[in-house]
């Protein structure tokens, strides 16, 4: 079989994988990476980020930690070193180009009106090449260290461009409120990440942080750590934040992240008896979640701090919104080196923040915008023809429409991999890398483009039923083992992978469960 041209944008967790598999198929894959090392977000996030899963769970199938390694949720030094030991061991480095910026992608081979009218993906009956036929990506690549442009064209490109970097979401205000009007220095969490010197910067100085992820706790614990001045984080939503993944020595994976724990839930595609036995189980897994969140209340000062959520855990584990707490945050907010303000809305005024209507206003110095990333804007940004553009993300008010996570029903020759979510990104966007190599590899066809549009829609329910308002972060914790299985029926491998039937049903799924298959 001849061995197409397989392109890879980006290096980090899910292009790594995806570069892995493709060798181990016998292609000779190219990476482009903009950045001069691998690791993607890791490669430049803030000294105090660590793990937020255990390391059974953030790691990939055929490579486990290092014994050295002993901390449960160890840093993102170690975390870099481990991805670092992935390259090497499979030997992956010598398919990635540094500092190559890819400014953007075109289709050839069909006009946009032909490949409307196809019955099946790529107009060949479902198959990753067209057959005998013209067709492929071109892609606009810059060398970031000497400023050349060149073009490359590949037969079947993916995406691994992640969607938690890039591009900033930066919140609208109205007019004469806006950040113009403030005399101190504002950044993204993004720049603030990126500094060599933030403890310098934020050093004696008045810093207010905007929003409640992940990111927004990391900087403020980062920065009253080092830092005299109190630091203000304003935030909207309030998230569940834990500082374990388990309870009363009893990890969460066994509620929510075994085979019995799917049928709880509803799942997509789902037939009458798993439908009925969801609806019936609905009231024990609601008394779980009861039981769960009653533990963390009593063990996380969160009812003290005015910073429970309004929505359950449950929910928190079906859209991804579970985040681990930086060691003695709440510790820092009772000593007043922390002030948590709950605001709706805000704007700036010359010397900082004024929140809701004026009411109240925080003099600051440096304000941090930790208001996440934009990231299907990012994906848009990439391709270079506009009815690509138009249709890759979806409208706003649906999920981003890919089949199997990765295939969008209208695009030929394109996988996009790391774009949903689960609780570890890892986990889903190796078994979906996985997925994409057997595929080139010609393990299967892709249904028609008639089924695959129903699929996504299946999911789509899903996502709407479980995900709610955050429907497009396109999460699938909760059904991860699901997802799997029908990943592994295309492909034509056992989806059961544990040994005996109470490991199977009982045992929470993990990436290493998925080793060496197939």
């Amino acid at each position: 079989m001849d061995r197409k041209r397989v392109g890879i944008v980006g290096a980090g967790v899910s292009g790594l994988a995806a570069c892995k598999h493709a060798l181990d198929k016998g292609f000779s894959p190219v990476v482009f990476e903009a950045d001069d090392t691998i690791g993607g977000v890791w490669a430049h996030t803030l000294q105090s980020t660590r793990l937020q899963a255990p390391t059974t769970s953030f790691r990939f199938s055929d490579l486990a930690w290092p014994a050295s390694v002993t901390a449960t949720y160890p840093g993102h030094h170690e975390v870099m070193e481990y991805l670092r030991s992935y390259a090497c061991e499979f030997d992956l480095l010598k398919c990635i180009k540094f500092s190559s910026q890819v400014l953007g992608v075109e289709y050839f081979g069909a006009t946009e009106e032909e490949i409307m009218e196809w019955k099946h993906w790529s107009g060949d009956d479902g198959k990753a090449f067209r057959a005998g036929k013209d067709g492929g990506w071109s892609l606009k690549v810059k060398d970031l260290k000497i400023g050349a442009v060149e073009v490359f064209q590949v037969d079947f490109l993916i995406l691994c461009i992640g969607r938690h970097s890039g591009t900033p979401n930066i919140p609208e205000f109205p007019v004469n409120k806006g950040p113009e009007f403030f005399k101190g220095k504002i950044l993204h969490s993004m720049d603030y990440s990126y500094m060599d010197n933030a403890a310098e910067f934020v050093k004696g100085k008045s810093v207010t942080i905007i929003g409640s992820g992940k990111s927004a706790f990391d900087i403020a614990a980062e920065v009253a750590k080092v830092n005299a001045q109190p630091c203000t984080m304003i935030y909207r939503t309030k998230h569940w934040r834990v500082d374990k993944f388990s309870m009363w020595g009893v990890n969460l994976n066994y509620f929510y992240l075994n085979r019995i724990s799917q049928l709880f839930v509803h799942k997509p595609g789902e037939g009458f008896l798993h439908y009925m036995l969801a609806s019936a189980l609905s009231p024990l897994r609601w008394a779980i979640t009861k039981v769960i969140e009653t533990y963390l209340k009593q063990r996380i000062p969160l009812q003290k701090h005015g910073m429970v959520p309004d929505y359950s855990f449950s929910f928190a584990m079906s859209s991804c919104l579970i985040a681990m707490l930086p060691k003695g945050f709440y510790d820092r907010v009772d000593d007043g080196s922390i002030i948590l303000k709950n605001s709706k809305r805000f704007s700036f005024c010359s010397d900082g923040i004024n929140l809701e209507d004026g009411e109240e206003s925080i003099k600051s110095d440096i304000i941090i915008l930790a208001t996440g990333f934009r990231g299907d804007q990012k994906l848009r940004d990439i391709f270079t023809a506009n009815w690509c553009r138009n249709i890759v993300a979806g409208s706003s008010d649906t999920s981003v429409p890919l089949y199997r996570e990765c295939i969008h029903p209208r695009i030929p020759q394109l996988a996009i991999v790391g774009y949903s979510e689960s609780l570890t990104d890892i986990y889903v966007s190796e078994r979906v890398a996985n997925w994409v190599i057997h595929f080139l590899a010609g393990g299967f066809q892709m249904p028609s483009v008639r089924r695959m549009e129903e699929s996504v829609a299946e999911w789509t329910k899903y996502k709407n039923l479980y995900n709610g308002k955050y429907f497009r972060r396109s999460c699938i914790s909760t059904v991860n083992i699901w997802f799997n299985d029908l990943l592994c029926q295309d492909i034509g491998c056992n989806p059961r992978r544990k040994k005996g039937f109470l490991a199977e049903w009982f045992q929470p799924y993990g990436p290493a469960d998925y080793a060496g298959l197939c």
